[in-house]
């Protein structure tokens, strides 16, 4: 068994459902998840919000396994899928998605993830449709706490192309592709929720 386990997907698993239940319609539909990880953030949500199909996808392919094993017996949770947010085509992804979230991305991946992840989520979700962004933002009009600097410090030292994104870069981004950026959630530990709306045509 190839299982993982993230503690930062423990702990900020309950916040982010609060966030959720009060984003998503309450009418339920299908959601994508992109980066799913360990999956247990997919097991979790899936188990909470049993109107809602919960698509997990994830671009390493070795983390499927992991994934499938944390969502065993969760009915609505539909098999994961590999994806590559960079691709032209999201092979596998239906058209008219309901909404989709992606947690602890951007930060840990190149610039064009972000765009594509936009562009995407432009092609895909439905007008109307939400995708709920989390991680640690920078944020020009607040001062960036300590241990964010440091994170940020770190991942750059690691790979020159990662680092904490600013909002309104990711904002710029979503708006190329159609989505306007509707609220930003606080969330605990100096990370935030990325509220998009899909109000344009698909591209």
């Amino acid at each position: 068994m190839d299982i993982r386990h993230s503690p930062a997907a423990e702990r900020n698993r309950k916040p982010i459902l609060q966030v959720l239940r009060r984003v998503l319609p309450p009418e339920g539909g299908l959601v994508l998840e992109i980066a799913a990880g360990s999956g247990q953030h997919a097991a979790y949500f899936g188990a909470a919000l049993p109107q809602w199909r919960w698509l997990p996808s994830e671009g390493d392919a070795a983390s499927l396994e992991s994934i499938r094993i944390w969502c065993e017996g969760v009915p609505n949770v539909l098999p994961p899928l590999v994806l590559d947010v960079r691709a032209p085509q999201w092979s596998g992804v239906p058209a008219g998605l309901d909404a989709a979230y992606c947690a602890n991305l951007l930060h840990i991946a190149p610039w064009d993830c972000c765009a594509g992840l936009m562009r995407g989520a432009g092609r895909h979700l439905r007008p109307g449709a939400p995708l709920l962004v989390y991680g640690p933002f920078i944020q020009d009009e607040v001062p960036t706490a300590p241990s964010n600097l440091a994170f940020d410090a770190d991942l750059r030292a690691r790979d020159p192309a990662w680092g904490l994104r600013r909002v309104a870069d990711v904002a710029d981004a979503a708006r190329e592709a159609g989505l306007v950026l509707q609220e930003t959630v606080a969330m605990p530990a100096n990370n935030l929720v990325l509220v998009f709306v899909r109000v344009g045509e698909a591209v």
